[in-house]
């Protein structure tokens, strides 16, 4: 297996696990409450418990939340796009209103090209985001949504593009960047929900390509997304500055000798997009040398952990790996096989069906 197929499958797994590691605390409040439930160092762990809750199939299973939900279908509704040779993101809003009827329980005769669609753990509701599912409620019934909404559900699921884009030369690195951006926009219009999508998924392109990425060439393709994303939303300049400053920032707390929970708290609680993007890039950054810090540091804070540890997870992974990911995060993961089998398809470019 060649260096970016691995990096590939690292970047779906890491942000699977990221997202299992911390949906078990994404509505705890605080590091202290996390601490009562897990102990000190907080979840460390993937929770199989939480599975008490599923349907048989998902027993023993540390389940993942609706932010690898719509990253799976992020790749599917690429890849049928290319294969039907459609828009790009409408292939990806038509995979993102099949994933609103799993969620509700319907068909459509006209949304039906994600085979995904019956993968019974697909159909599980996993406290899908308000603004995504008014956002595809709206294009479903015909209408164009309409909202300010930056939140985290634009960025923590356009991982896909930028991978499958690295391949080749499928895409360059600013076609993917600001089709991320596009992706995002389907339902956060706030140009934050979607300016953090364009900035993740420049340095996701980088650091995937990149033989030997390092600390300090992740910082180098974060300065260089900043620019990036100075060059194309001129139109949003305070916006612009807002994701420019706390990506600065998140490189600037790295050694400042404070703690993680303490330098994540200066990034936000990850509820946005800008600072769900900020807190992976420091947790990325700070951990580069090791996988399971990055999770740790990612979700144990009072914020939107499922979120943090997906972004990171995705950013991480894309730079060391699905090899290098530790075996124990992955023995209890759910539908692991199936994310390395969309994986193994971004990096053919073509969707088959397992």
């Amino acid at each position: 297996m060649n260096t970016l197929h691995d990096r590939i499958r690292g970047s779906l797994i890491g942000g699977a696990i990221g997202d299992a590691l911390g949906y078990p605390v994404e509505f705890i409040y605080s590091f202290e409450e996390i601490q009562k439930r897990y102990g000190e160092r907080g979840i460390t762990r993937l929770d199989t418990w939480q599975s008490r809750l599923e349907d048989a199939e998902q027993a023993g299973k540390a389940v993942v939340s609706d932010d690898t939900q719509m990253t799976l279908f992020t790749a599917n509704g690429l890849l049928n796009a290319k294969k039907q040779g459609i828009s790009l993101k409408y292939g990806i809003c038509s995979a993102y209103v099949e994933w609103y009827l799993t969620q509700i329980g319907k068909k459509s005769p006209k949304y039906k090209d994600c085979w995904i669609s019956d993968v019974p753990e697909l159909n599980h509701r996993r406290a899908p985001g308000n603004t995504c599912m008014s956002s595809l409620d709206d294009i479903y019934r015909g209408k164009a949504p309409m909202n300010n909404s930056m939140g985290c559900g634009g960025v923590m699921r356009i991982a896909p593009i930028p991978l499958c884009a690295a391949v080749q030369d499928r895409m360059s690195i600013e076609e993917a960047d600001l089709l991320a951006g596009e992706a995002a926009e389907i339902t956060h219009q706030h140009p934050l929900g979607y300016i953090s999508a364009a900035l993740m998924s420049h340095v996701i392109y980088r650091l995937a390509r990149d033989i030997e990425p390092t600390q300090e060439s992740m910082k180098r393709y974060i300065m260089e997304g900043v620019e990036m994303i100075r060059k194309h939303y001129k139109a949003y300049y305070n916006d612009v500055e807002r994701m420019a400053e706390l990506a600065e920032r998140a490189i600037l707390l790295l050694d400042n000798g404070k703690t993680d929970l303490e330098n994540i708290s200066c990034l936000g609680e990850g509820w946005t997009g800008e600072e769900a993007l900020a807190i992976a890039l420091y947790c990325a950054l700070k951990h580069f040398d090791s996988f399971e810090d990055a999770m740790i540091a990612a979700v144990n804070h009072g914020g939107d952990s499922d979120s943090t540890g997906a972004v990171t997870g995705n950013i991480l992974g894309a730079a060391i790996g699905y090899e290098a990911i530790p075996q124990f995060y992955m023995d209890d993961l759910e539908m692991h096989e199936l994310i390395l089998h969309m994986a193994d398809d971004l990096y053919r470019g073509e969707v088959t069906k397992m």
